[in-house]
């Protein structure tokens, strides 16, 4: 595969993606060095792809996507069910946050968009030595949640809801 059409099938891949490629995956995908897919990268952009680097790797510039930030509370044992359910619906997570009575508001970027991000994040709370963030505030937390439209949105939270995961601030 020559140059051209190794950019052309990096571009494809990066367009059809659901979240980052990284550097390293487009490299062992294309059988190339991460310099050459540095280089690659390089290349289409100077062509006009609008091609954003992220620490989690290569993502295409879309229209803006919406967000709305969602109170819940669940258990433990449903941090997948949330999770899983709001990126089947077309959501991404980019954080969880809480509201502390004494340090006031504590955020974790998380960045979780797609099913392995949920499978890492999971695993890491399962094997590791912390405890979801939620469980300094007796399991009330906040998810800056985004989409590609509003009607999404509304699903996302109607569904968790549905759950009992959502909470609605009485107005």
């Amino acid at each position: 595969m020559n140059s051209v059409e190794r950019r052309k099938e990096i571009l494809n891949l990066i367009r059809n993606s659901s979240g980052p490629l990284s550097g390293g995956s487009l490299a062992s995908t294309m059988s190339v060095s991460r310099q050459v897919i540095v280089k690659d990268i390089a290349a289409l952009k100077e062509e006009g792809n609008e091609i954003i680097s992220t620490n989690k790797g290569y993502i295409l510039n879309r229209p803006p996507r919406v967000k709305r930030v969602l109170k819940m509370v669940h258990s433990d044992d449903e941090v997948g069910d949330e999770l899983y359910t709001i990126l089947e619906m077309g959501g991404r997570v980019e954080d969880v946050f809480v509201w502390h009575k004494t340090y006031g508001r504590i955020t974790a970027e998380i960045e979780i968009y797609t099913k392995e991000d949920a499978d890492a994040y999971i695993d890491s709370l399962e094997n590791g030595r912390s405890s979801p963030l939620k469980n300094v505030t007796s399991e009330y937390h906040y998810h800056t949640v985004t989409a590609e439209s509003e009607g999404i949105l509304d699903a996302i939270a109607d569904e968790m809801e549905k759950r009992g995961f959502l909470v609605r601030d009485e107005e």
